[in-house]
């Protein structure tokens, strides 16, 4: 099946790839949404700049558009682009990193219902222990770039999400009932290097930003190198 993936650079939409790729679907395009507000019921937000860099690294067009970011308005928004891009690269499907979030995908199945397109959802209803550690087993390199929840803070920011880390990790969600994947909007990532990339990012300059529980690495300068 030819698809587009709803792409944000993240762990999520990255390994959503990978497995639908794996699974046989032709995939057409990517497609990334910029949220003009600080806040989106639907988007990932940190760093949404670099997945232009990171299409690049998997060889594949990218859809860049914005969106007003605000509740509903934005999901006649996405419906505008995803029939764009079915008319420009002659897609059958979506597929989404959606784990747990109902409010995300059941507003993403109505979409792609509407235009006559299948959801994917490979991640759905995973295990999310399972499928960190399936994540890191299957050579992804992940960093943290946001923490918004009591037990995550600056000292996350940047770190590799390896074996030590999901210990860590688990060890947030038994004190503090954290989702261990992020999609309550604990925590945010980005996807440095994987099997499907032609090269790897690196990051040449950042910042971090702290407002309360709210930390971001904000990457300033990005480019492609050699593996």
């Amino acid at each position: 099946m030819k698809v587009c993936v709803l792409f944000s650079g993240g762990k999520d939409s990255t390994f959503a790839l990978m497995k639908a790729k794996d699974e046989g679907n032709e995939i057409a395009c990517l497609v990334t949404i910029k949220s003009r507000r600080n806040d989106s019921y639907m988007y990932h937000l940190p760093n949404i700049h670099l997945t232009e860099l990171l299409a690049k690294a998997l060889d594949l067009p990218i859809v860049f558009a914005e969106s007003s970011g605000e509740k509903e308005k934005e999901l006649i928004e996405l419906e505008k682009i995803l029939k764009d891009a079915k008319n420009s690269f002659k897609i059958e499907g979506v597929v989404s990193g959606a784990i747990a979030s109902s409010y995300q995908k059941e507003r993403v199945d109505k979409i792609c219902s509407d235009l006559g397109l299948k959801s994917i959802a490979p991640l759905w209803h995973r295990n999310q222990k399972e499928l960190l550690e399936e994540m890191i087993e299957s050579r992804m390199k992940i960093i943290f770039v946001g923490t918004y929840a009591a037990g995550l803070d600056e000292k996350w920011l940047g770190r590799v999400v390896e074996k030590k880390a999901l210990r860590d990790l688990i060890e947030v969600e038994k004190k503090y009932k954290i989702n261990l994947s992020g999609e309550g909007g604990e925590f945010e990532s980005l996807v440095i290097d994987c099997p499907l990339f032609s090269k790897k990012l690196n990051v040449l300059e950042s910042e971090t930003e702290i407002k309360g529980l709210k930390t971001e690495l904000k990457i300033k300068k990005a480019e492609l190198a050699e593996k």
